[in-house]
Order: C-alpha cells, then sequence, then structure tokens
C-alpha cells in the first residue's frame, strides 16, 4: 500500500486547472521545471537557515504543492499530447534533484545527521532508478511502496511539521529514518521483484 495509489482522485481534482493551464499555453516541460527550481531553492533556503524552526512549516505546504505539480505535468504530458523523451528524462532527473533538495536540511537538524540523510537519499535515488528499469525490461514503471515519492513527502512533511510546531525534534526521532530507510530497501527489492513479474 502507497500513498501513490491516491493519484488518480487527485489527479480528477486537478483536471480542471491542467486544462486551464494548456489554454494559457503552458507546457508539461516548464511545470516539472519549475517545480524543480522552486524545490532546490527551498531545500537552499531551510539548509542555510536550519536553525529557523518555523521556516520547516514551508516544507509540507511545498510537498503538496509539488505533488500537485507532479500530477499536472503528467496530465499535460498525456492528455494534451506534450509527451516528449525530453520529458521523459526531465520528470525522472528533476525527482531525484528535488528529493536531494528537499531531504538534505535535515542532515543540519538534531538528531539527524549527514549519515542515515545520505542513506535515506541514496536509496530514495535507488528505489526510483529501479522502478525505471521496469520500463527498460519490457515490463512498466514501478511506483510499488511502501516508501514511494509521494510517502517520503508524507514522512518529511510530517517531521517537518513537528520541528516547526516544537522547536526542536526528540532524540528518539532518528529512528523515524532508519525506518524510512528499512522501508525504502524493501520498496527497492518490491520493485525489482514486480518489474521481474511483470
Amino acid at each position: 500500500m502507497s500513498i501513490y495509489e491516491l493519484k488518480p482522485k487527485f489527479q480528477n481534482l486537478l483536471r480542471p486547472l491542467a486544462r486551464r493551464l494548456y489554454s494559457a499555453g503552458v507546457t508539461a516541460n516548464q511545470v516539472t521545471l519549475i517545480a524543480c527550481i522552486l524545490s532546490i531553492l527551498l531545500g537552499m533556503l531551510l539548509a542555510k537557515f536550519a536553525e529557523v524552526s518555523t521556516l520547516f512549516f514551508l516544507l509540507p505546504i511545498w510537498m503538496f504543492l509539488r505533488m500537485a505539480l507532479n500530477a499536472i505535468d503528467g496530465m499535460l504530458a498525456r492528455e494534451f499530447n506534450q509527451k516528449t523523451p525530453l520529458g521523459g528524462y526531465l520528470n525522472e532527473a528533476t525527482d531525484v534533484i528535488s528529493d536531494t533538495a528537499l531531504y538534505l536540511p535535515f542532515a543540519f537538524v538534531a538528531p539527524f545527521g549527514w549519515g542515515i540523510i545520505a542513506l535515506v537519499i541514496f536509496l530514495s535515488f535507488m528505489s526510483e532508478f529501479l522502478g525505471v528499469l521496469g520500463q527498460v525490461h519490457g515490463s512498466s514503471r514501478r511506483y510499488d511502496g511502501p516508501m514511494g515519492k509521494s510517502d517520503r513527502a508524507f514522512v518529511f512533511g510530517f517531521i517537518a511539521t513537528i520541528y516547526a510546531v516544537l522547536g526542536q525534534l526528540p532524540i528518539w526521532f532518528s529512528w523515524a529514518l532508519y525506518i524510512v530507510a528499512f522501508l525504502l530497501a524493501l520498496t527497492c527489492i518490491n520493485r525489482v521483484r514486480m518489474g521481474l513479474r511483470g
């Protein structure tokens, strides 16, 4: 089970906005790049001022908006004939870049450190890479959980909210990202397994 499975309902809510953006001449690739650039800028802001906990209220808000933009760029590509090879590359590359930018600030927030953040970023990259390999080997792009992109957005948004409200994180929160890392490892295994089965 993954939050990703709710995507079709989310897309239905956003479809009227996607139509308006298309009418305004906005392309899927433009939406993809804007989402990535804003993710990088927010990540830089939070990393620079990681001690200002209230700034982390921005993260769950942006995570939600980013999911909306990701859904919109997909609809623009598929439903308005904007699907291109470049768009495929941008979609996958910008997701990994954005995730890295948004997770890195937590390396400056106790009780986390560079080690666990680097591990989560690496496993996040691997999960997306293995998901893409499903297509390469004749199956479909795999989005299997339990710790897909939407699930990670929820977890990091939740942690950011706790940090913003309390001004610090309990020591035992360090275990939260080890659990995320474990679930990411399971996600990698599931994506390979389902890709082979497909």
